[in-house]
């Protein structure tokens, strides 16, 4: 599995397991069988609303903590200091973990200081409760504000991120920076799979649209995190290594955002 090298020495996988809307037993059987597919990296957040469905899927999978790569997010509305401390804390007990390998602030929120927020993500950085720290659906300007403010490093910037919704000068901008990138719904909503050019393309290439897309991304070295319930999607958003995508291909989907 390819990853990327976080400001902490850890090792992120390049693709994870999105489980935005997946509560309950559908979260749980999804983790556990991303797992058992090889998957080392699931992402979640406190707005989820999973956390429990999440921890007990890793359980159910067997694959020992720290062997899988395990992201959570801080609430807009809970970015004062003593909320960041007690979003992580709540964040351990919901994942049955001792530590978090990335925490992120969810959205930028304009009526908190950032300052205070990233002093609060230094204090779990330095207490062992995270190994890094990021951010969610910031843009430049936000980053530009972040890294004015933060004492630790940024390591990563989880965004909306697809062919229609191309990030490109948010990609150089974090890549100039150290900063890794993270695509959240890189497929969308499904509704480029049945785009002409691209289910012509993964004909050509034996490959569906949406591994074109995965591996459109990950060859830009950014992380993504589809999300899916089914195992032959599971295993098929998996199967993005060992095969290259051709100049059309590339060229196809550099162009699509506004088609």
């Amino acid at each position: 599995m390819k990853t990327r090298t976080l400001p902490s020495g850890a090792e992120m996988p390049i693709i994870g397991l999105g489980t935005w809307t997946l509560k309950g037993k559908d979260g749980t059987d999804a983790v556990a069988t991303a797992l058992e597919l090889g998957y080392r990296h699931i992402d979640t957040a406190l707005a989820y609303d999973n956390h429990r469905a999440v921890a007990a899927g890793i359980r159910r999978s067997g694959v020992p903590r720290d062997e899988i790569f395990v992201v959570s997010k801080v609430p807009r509305e809970n970015l004062r200091y003593e909320e960041v401390l007690a979003a992580a804390e709540r964040s351990l007990e919901e994942l049955d973990t001792d530590y978090l390998d990335l925490f992120l602030i969810h959205w930028p929120n304009p009526s908190i200081p950032m300052r205070e927020t990233f002093t609060a993500l230094a204090e779990v950085r330095d207490k062992g409760w995270v190994r890094d720290i990021g951010v969610s659906n910031f843009d430049v300007g936000h980053l530009e504000e972040a890294l004015e403010v933060t004492t630790v490093p940024i390591a990563n910037d989880q965004v909306l991120y697809h062919p229609q919704r191309n990030q490109e000068r948010l990609r150089q901008y974090c890549e100039e920076r150290d900063i890794t990138v993270t695509s959240y719904s890189p497929l969308g909503k499904g509704e480029f799979t049945n785009e002409r050019s691209l289910r012509r393309l993964g004909e050509r290439h034996g490959r569906t649209p949406a591994q074109l897309i995965l591996k459109w991304l990950i060859d830009k070295d950014v992380i993504v995190i589809p999300r899916s319930t089914s195992r032959e999607h599971l295993a098929e958003n998996l199967d993005i290594f060992g095969w290259e995508l051709d100049d059309e291909a590339r060229q196809t989907l550099d162009s699509m955002e506004g088609s």
